[in-house]
This record gives C-alpha cells, structure tokens and sequence, in this order.
C-alpha cells in the first residue's frame, strides 16, 4: 500500500485543469471529489480522506485518549492518574503516589475494559502503573557519587 503526498495530487489536479484536458492515471487524481475539478471541497472531507488514505486513525484515536482522559476513566481517577506513553500496546500510567498506583493496578482490567469502549481505535492490550519521582538530592554539575545528599552529614 503505498502513501500519497494529497498537496501533490491537489497541485497536479489543479494544473492539470488550467491546461488543455490529458487522460492523468487514477493515482494521481484525489480520491473522492464531489462536483467538478477545482470546485471547493469541505476542508472535513479533505481532512477524513487524508487521515484514511495515511492510516492515521489509531495515532489520533491515541491522541484523544490522552485529551479525553478524565470523561474516560472519570474525575477521581484523572486527578491522581496521568497518561505518559503508549508504546508497543503498553499504557504507561504515572499515579500521584504509590497507594494510588497499587489501587490502579488491582483495578487495571476495568480500567483496560474502560479505556477499550470509550476511546475506540486505540491499540492499549497492557496497563503499566508507575509511581510519583522522589526528589533528586543532585544539586549542581559537582555531585559525589553514591553520596545521599544533604543528609550525608555524620561521616
């Protein structure tokens, strides 16, 4: 299946109609047109045609996962819960803290079940739950190694 430039293919259709009518292949004409040649489209026909002919529906079924994360999963979840990545089918969840992060993982084939029904298209088969970051004690480009930090104070 090979990927088509639509600017391209609207450059030629366009030229080609300024100029004398030649008999182009099918390739090069944009695949779904209504009315004549150089008659203005809907830009969301356009854009539905693009996202078709490039198979970008599971990225943007992605995309709103992550903007409609809290009406997905609901506002408590979504206050202590953060979508980070997908990669590979695997969810990445950074929690609040990790009580939450333990809570998410009991409940992590509801939530899969969730995430499957209301955001249709995404590709998520796995959930991974992470905790909040700790501090880092690393303060400056001169640290010592293996060091804890400013509680490192009783030799």
């Amino acid at each position: 299946m090979s990927k088509r430039d639509l600017a391209l293919d609207l450059f030629k259709s366009f030229k080609n109609t300024s100029m004398k009518k030649t008999s182009k292949p099918a390739s090069l004409i944009p695949s779904i047109q209504s009315g004549k040649t150089g008659d203005p489209e809907l830009i969301s026909g356009v854009l539905s045609n693009l996202i078709a002919d490039r198979d970008w529906d599971s990225g943007l079924a992605e995309g709103n996962l992550f903007v409609h994360w809290k009406k997905i999963v609901g506002d408590e979840i979504a206050q202590h819960a953060t979508p980070i990545s997908i990669l590979d089918g695997t969810l990445t969840i950074q929690s609040s803290s990790t009580a939450w992060a333990t809570q998410l993982q009991l409940m992590s084939n509801d939530l899969l079940m969730m995430i499957q029904k209301d955001a249709a298209g995404v590709l998520v088969e796995n959930i991974v739950f992470i905790g909040p970051h700790g501090p880092s004690w690393k303060k400056g480009i001169r640290t010592i190694r293996n060091a804890r930090g400013p509680r490192d104070t009783y030799g």
